[in-house]
């Protein structure tokens, strides 16, 4: 089993950071807000991000997947009563020459594995697309449902 472990603090009124091993990132928690600091929601939004582009460099090398670069747009929507996330919605861009069943099995792979993306599901709706960054419109899912929910 593997553990994960942050440390935040408020550094100054409205104003904190979190770090973990070497790395340091400005949180923003003013409540009028902030533009050089991610906001807990643009927080998790980026954890989304950053769990698919990392399950595509997990499993790129594993299904021999070739690609120059990847990206992901991510949105979301929020309630004010409660307050709370009510959707989640993302935009996979890959720059590759791989065919598009290949780009298909890329985002299967990408959805059914990665840590946060499976937690972030469980617990909003969570849908998306993915497309090669050469084309227009996203790559039809053929036989496989756009969303996690109906995985």
């Amino acid at each position: 089993m593997l553990s994960y472990s942050i440390h935040a603090r408020r550094t100054a009124p409205r104003s904190a950071e979190a770090t973990t091993k070497s790395a340091r990132l400005a949180l923003d928690t003013d409540p009028a807000g902030r533009d050089d600091a991610f906001n807990p929601a643009e927080l998790l939004l980026t954890s989304v991000a950053a769990c698919m582009l990392k399950g595509i460099e997990r499993v790129a090398p594993m299904l021999k997947f070739a690609f120059r670069h990847a990206e992901v747009h991510v949105q979301g929507t929020r309630d004010d009563s409660p307050p709370r996330m009510n959707q989640i919605e993302y935009a996979l861009v890959v720059d590759t020459d791989e065919s598009d069943a290949r780009l298909r099995l890329l985002h299967r792979n990408v959805r059914k594995y990665g840590t946060i993306f499976n937690t972030v599901s469980a617990a909003v709706p969570l849908t998306g697309t993915i497309r090669r960054a050469s084309a227009a419109a996203p790559v039809a899912e053929a036989d496989t449902p756009a969303s996690v929910e109906d995985v």
